[in-house]
């Protein structure tokens, strides 16, 4: 995740740049990850959305979230977001992105910053094409991570967890097309 602004994360899974855009998948049901099944009981699929760079596929995202998620208070509710890459992109560019928007939306001191971007870079791999890696969100707790179904490093910080998923969740998100298509099917 470097295309517009570059990549945005693992969720920041992401790369984004001039050029990119969101196109939204299919809506069709996706399945719950089986990694994050047990973490988010009754989860409900909210959309799906495609990142596209220049005409190069990036990757497809999806979202899970909890009974009774209310997007404008997204970081109150437990959430899985999924990226399934379409091509290859570096671990350290990713974390690198993420880390920049996650600033966009939040004052970090440079020790918080340097250490958010270690717990990043220790659960956010090099990727190539197939890959999928899903975070899993926790209100008041952080955020967690696989990559194809196996177990990354945890990040324990609310914050953290917070500004990390709102660079696609947040309102103020760089990328409101991707937001709506990952929102598209909430009815409230």
């Amino acid at each position: 995740m470097i295309l517009r602004r570059s990549f945005i994360g693992a969720g920041a899974l992401a790369c984004v740049a001039p050029g990119a855009a969101w196109a939204q998948t299919p809506l069709v049901p996706a399945a719950l990850p089986v990694e994050v099944a047990a973490e988010l009981p009754g989860a409900l699929w909210t959309g799906s959305a495609r990142l596209r760079f220049f005409g190069f596929d990036v990757y497809d995202s999806r979202l899970w979230v909890a009974p009774g998620f209310k997007a404008a208070q997204f970081e109150q509710h437990g959430l899985a977001l999924e990226l399934s890459y379409l091509r290859a992109l570096s671990g350290r560019d990713i974390a690198e992105r993420s880390l920049k928007e996650m600033k966009r939306a939040g004052d970090l001191s440079a020790a918080q910053s340097q250490r958010w971007l270690a717990a990043l870079q220790d659960a956010i791999p090099d990727v190539k094409a197939g890959d999928r890696i899903t975070g899993l969100h926790t209100p008041n707790v952080g955020a967690r991570f696989w990559l194809n179904g196996q177990p990354r490093p945890p990040v324990r910080d609310a914050e953290f967890s917070r500004l990390f998923f709102g660079i696609w969740l947040s309102s103020a998100t760089s990328e409101p097309q991707l937001r709506s298509g990952l929102l598209s099917r909430l009815t409230s």
